[in-house]
């Protein structure tokens, strides 16, 4: 795929692919246009409106090539909340999108833990070779980590951004710190605008490059 002939599969009408077209022209000059994860960078910014976004990301393992590995294999896409599950581009790809808030919270009650957390480990068995996405609950994220690090889980990527003043900094970078392929934000910044944005980007440039 040519960076300079990419469209937007989310864009599906003229009116929409102009106004996407004028932003990623306005927001290319900002940040740049150099590489695949300047793609990413500049749908985060445009989803925020904030171009220091750009600065805060981080891409460690090569993420998108593992991303668009499970994506060819149809794995499932685990979420933490269902406003991120509703933001992710449903067409284009054959994976599943399942959410961990919900999925254990009788285990969240007799533990007293968060229900994304409680998630998480009703989940671990089914998280290894897929997608997670965590754009809120820096306690899911850390759950996640913990998982990772007993050897009970090997996601094939994971996008952290949680968002907040508890734990979102320090779960985000003890994500970096384990050799999972992953894309984060440094600091307390976060949040779903950033986590679909990163994830459906990924699917619109698997979508030009792959089918």
């Amino acid at each position: 795929m040519m960076l300079e002939d990419f469209r937007d599969i989310g864009a599906t009408t003229s009116q929409a692919m102009e106004i996407s077209q004028k932003s990623r022209k306005l927001v290319s000059k900002l940040i740049g246009d150099s590489c695949v994860e300047d793609k990413i960078r500049q749908r985060c910014v445009i989803a925020t409106g904030d171009p220091s976004v750009s600065e805060l990301l981080r891409f460690n393992l090569d993420p998108i090539s593992a991303c668009f590995s499970a994506l060819r294999d149809g794995k499932t896409i685990y979420v933490d909340i269902k406003m991120v599950e509703s933001g992710i581009i449903k067409s284009e790809h054959k994976s599943a999108i399942k959410t961990f808030i919900g999925s254990g919270d009788n285990l969240a009650v007799a533990n007293g833990i968060t229900r994304t957390s409680a998630g998480v480990l009703a989940l671990q068995e089914e998280i290894s070779a897929s997608i997670v996405i965590i754009g809120n609950a820096p306690s899911a994220l850390i759950t996640l980590c913990d998982l990772f690090r007993s050897g009970k889980v090997m996601p094939a990527m994971v996008i952290g951004v949680p968002v907040g003043f508890v734990n979102a900094a320090e779960s985000k970078e003890q994500l970096r710190n384990l050799s999972v392929p992953s894309i984060t934000t440094v600091g307390t910044r976060g949040g779903t605008p950033i986590a679909v944005a990163a994830i459906n980007e990924i699917i619109n440039i698997y979508a030009r490059s792959y089918h």
